[in-house]
């Protein structure tokens, strides 16, 4: 893209937005600013423009602050609960030392635009500048009420960093990656890790390029409180009805409710039987040995199971693991004493199981070992023992509700 093309004309340059929608409300809540350029009969994204390290900073600004004075002229007829949402890479918020961008939302501030509406959605990625200021600038902002959303997931550990540094209102997730056939637990557990995150920090979570009813269900039940993508409504020149979506989502939303309430009593309704299962056979070996009580275990569970262990409350081994290898069930014995208590939950479930008297069916979760996505039954056999069996991932896969 020429750039002196477009400097030489800016009036065919203005602003397209994005409508952002929420889990609690079902209607808009704001719309992320994209630029555009019509070029003849086309109109062409500015994505490219931004992004080009060739062009100066100083173009840049200058298109950037065309967009968001036509963008905020035109939100000041929006409801004054709906945000904006504006891009800045750090070299741009950077430029001028952030003041003439600043100012210019000042001047809106005093049309009547409040400025805890704005959310800069930022990323810092490859800025070589100091990062240091680019925090302070930003905490800044935020003494006028500005809000701090963070895009852009990647591996890198960097970001992770980032967001525990500047703990952000918003994270915001690309749901890009899940229509990757090749998706698989690395995304699920990224988001894991992201969603305790923005707990701890009391973010929230907006999930974008949602293109598919699936890819919303995702977003819903991963705790996403806000949802943006074409699926939803494609950018556009003019906002939309406020409630444009409210009884379509509403309709979406009670058949996500509806098939995880099923999946729920699926567990619910599993958990009890393997809770009378296995304490009947418990009772039945109560005076007998370990070896003798995993023997009558694997008769019943053979087709269910894969491992089998015992723990005291502490999280020492006290047993042996039998595993169920390709021929047959094995002893491994070089288990003994190790412990276990440093697993998420693990002492949390023990004095759940102490006070209640019962067995938990765990969540799912990526065994250590073995890779394999499965769940775990742990249960009080007295005051001492607790038994764990792991539940393998092909029996989770042929009772499918259970995934």
């Amino acid at each position: 893209m020429d750039a002196l093309e477009i400097l030489s004309d800016l009036e065919n340059v203005f602003p397209y937005f994005q409508p952002i929608f929420s889990a609690d409300q079902q209607s808009v809540i704001a719309y992320e600013v994209l630029g555009r350029y019509k070029s003849g009969e086309d109109i062409i994204s500015l994505g490219n423009f931004f992004q080009d390290d060739q062009i100066p900073d100083e173009y840049k600004y200058e298109v950037d602050l065309l967009l968001v004075k036509m963008a905020l002229e035109k939100a000041l007829t929006l409801e004054e609960d709906v945000s904006i949402f504006l891009n800045r890479h750090a070299d741009l918020l950077m430029y001028g030392h952030g003041e003439p961008f600043l100012q210019e939302l000042l001047s809106f501030e005093k049309k009547g635009f409040n400025l805890t509406r704005i959310v800069l959605e930022i990323s810092d990625r490859n800025y070589s500048g100091d990062l240091n200021q680019f925090d302070h600038l930003l905490q800044y902002y935020r003494t006028y009420g500005i809000k701090i959303a963070i895009a852009r997931i990647d591996s890198e550990s960097h970001y992770f960093e980032r967001i525990g540094q500047l703990e952000p209102d918003i994270l915001k997730i690309n749901l890009q990656a899940l229509k990757s056939t090749s998706t698989g637990l690395n995304f699920n557990d990224v988001l894991f890790s992201l969603s305790l995150l923005a707990r701890k920090i009391g973010a929230t979570l907006l999930f974008e390029n949602i293109e598919m009813s699936y890819q919303l269900q995702f977003a819903w039940k991963n705790g996403g409180r806000y949802y943006q993508g074409y699926y939803l409504h494609p950018p556009a020149p003019d906002f939309i009805q406020h409630d444009l979506l409210k009884e379509r989502l509403k309709d979406k939303f009670h058949d996500f409710i509806s098939y995880e309430k099923k999946k729920l009593e699926a567990v619910y309704t599993t958990a009890e039987s393997f809770q009378a299962k296995v304490q009947e056979i418990v009772m039945k070996n109560r005076n007998g040995t370990y070896q003798t009580l995993f023997q009558a275990l694997i008769k019943e569970l053979d087709q269910i199971a894969f491992r089998m262990y015992v723990c005291d409350e502490d999280g020492f081994q006290k047993s042996v693991n039998i595993f169920k290898a390709k021929d047959g069930w094995i002893s491994q014995s070089e288990y003994i004493h190790k412990n276990w208590s440093w697993r998420p939950y693990f002492l949390e479930n023990i004095i759940k199981m102490r006070n209640e008297r019962k067995g938990i069916l765990s969540d799912l979760y990526s065994d250590i070992e073995t890779g394999e996505t499965i769940r775990t039954f742990s249960f009080p056999m007295n005051g001492d023992d607790y038994l764990f069996i792991d539940i393998s991932y092909q029996y989770l896969f042929q009772n499918d509700q259970l995934l």
